[in-house]
């Protein structure tokens, strides 16, 4: 009976996050369309949200200790956090101007390319190979991609232009993630990302909000529902928290699994309740094929996490192993700790970001996995 509440449980986060991550993204739709809600002002939107987002974790953190924080020196706010805001909020910015000029299913479609993206930015920073079986499937992904956009009706280049550059700003995000945080030791969940990224992405996005959208609301009438506002930031921050409750049970292949369904359910929900988007056949058969390729990414890519810790399990073993037996003779004697687990020249808690589950709808969701092997310890590993 136990068995089946916690699966029963598991299950009902698994319908919690593709609700939200559903509602999120329709939401944002119609609050940012001229023919909704008539409020076209995507950095104010994300300003609102990243205000709500660092208020509440602030409070979490601080205030109600739900999770602790992580040893943050200015050196390393400087160099990491900084530069990872400033890219996470130019994608949260584009992506949420795309909004004006295409539909939330075209969207859908175009954020296919992530994975290209990724595996190109990480290609080009030395986190990643050029391997003949990944780039086949970047170009299946992108044939997809280009075969879904011939077949969108009401195709909008300066839409399409505005997601792709908040895809490749994701992208780069999620690298720098990697290279400037992980590697310095720091695994980042859902709240502690929101309590350092969200305030310095609010002060980025200030300068573009003051220059481009603040003169035309100082002259434009401006429909602001403090209501609609809260309850959809409110929608925007549960999501983290509904990633961060999913990731902790089930793990990353069943968020990327549970996304791929949350994908087919969105493209179809928004042809609904958005009667002007129209999807062709060559949408469907496009995006198939640029799926297809995702999932097989996805595929390669945990193949490799498990082909990498699973010789590291068993060296750990072995060592905690000596270790027992040096201590006989050494009592005092230790080992000191290394910030992360290098095989081959692979580090294993890059292997695990790639393979983490990340929701691009969600602000500030981290490229690595709640739980995932980094430190080494004494001769063994130590998860957190």
């Amino acid at each position: 009976m136990m068995i089946s509440r916690q699966l029963l449980l598991t299950y009902l986060y698994l319908l919690i996050y593709i609700c939200l991550s559903s509602g999120v993204i329709l939401f944002n739709k119609w609050v940012l369309s001229p023919k909704y809600f008539k409020f076209p002002f995507p950095i104010t939107l994300t300003m609102i949200h990243m205000s709500f987002s660092g208020v509440v974790a602030f409070f979490l953190v601080r205030v109600f200790k739900v999770v602790a924080p992580v040893k943050m020196t200015f050196q390393i706010y400087a160099t990491s956090v900084i530069p990872i805001s400033a890219f996470f909020a130019s994608s949260l910015w584009f992506g949420n101007t795309a909004y004006l000029y295409i539909s939330v299913a075209f969207i859908q479609m175009l954020k296919a390319l992530m994975p290209v993206a990724t595996f190109i930015m990480a290609v080009l920073c030395g986190t990643d190979k050029l391997r003949r079986d990944l780039f086949l499937n970047m170009v299946l992904v992108s044939v997809g991609v280009v075969v879904s956009s011939y077949g969108e009706i009401h195709f909008n280049v300066i839409g399409t232009l505005y997601q792709v550059t908040g895809i490749v700003a994701e992208a780069l995000r999620l690298v720098l993630t990697q290279v400037l945080l992980q590697k310095k030791g720091l695994t980042l969940n859902p709240i502690t990302s929101l309590y350092y990224i969200a305030p310095c992405s609010f002060i980025f996005l200030f300068g573009p909000w003051y220059l481009l959208e603040k003169p035309e609301m100082d002259i434009s009438p401006i429909q602001f529902n403090y209501w609609i506002f809260f309850s959809n930031a409110l929608a925007a921050f549960a999501l983290n928290i509904s990633i961060f409750l999913v990731i902790g049970r089930t793990g990353a292949v069943t968020v990327r699994v549970a996304g791929v369904l949350k994908d087919w359910i969105l493209i179809a929900l928004s042809t609904i309740i958005f009667p002007e988007s129209t999807i062709t056949s060559l949408n469907i058969i496009g995006y198939a094929v640029a799926l297809s390729g995702v999932v097989m990414y996805n595929y390669l890519k945990m193949k490799d996490v498990t082909a990498i810790q699973l010789p590291i399990d068993n060296t750990a073993d072995r060592a905690t192993k000596e270790k027992k037996v040096v201590n006989i003779y050494k009592p005092d004697s230790s080992i000191d700790s290394i910030d992360e687990t290098v095989v081959g020249g692979v580090a294993v808690g890059s292997l695990a970001t790639e393979a983490a589950a990340v929701d691009e709808e969600a602000p500030l969701i981290p490229s690595s996995r709640i739980s995932h092997v980094t430190r080494t310890q004494t001769g063994g590993l130590s998860s957190r």
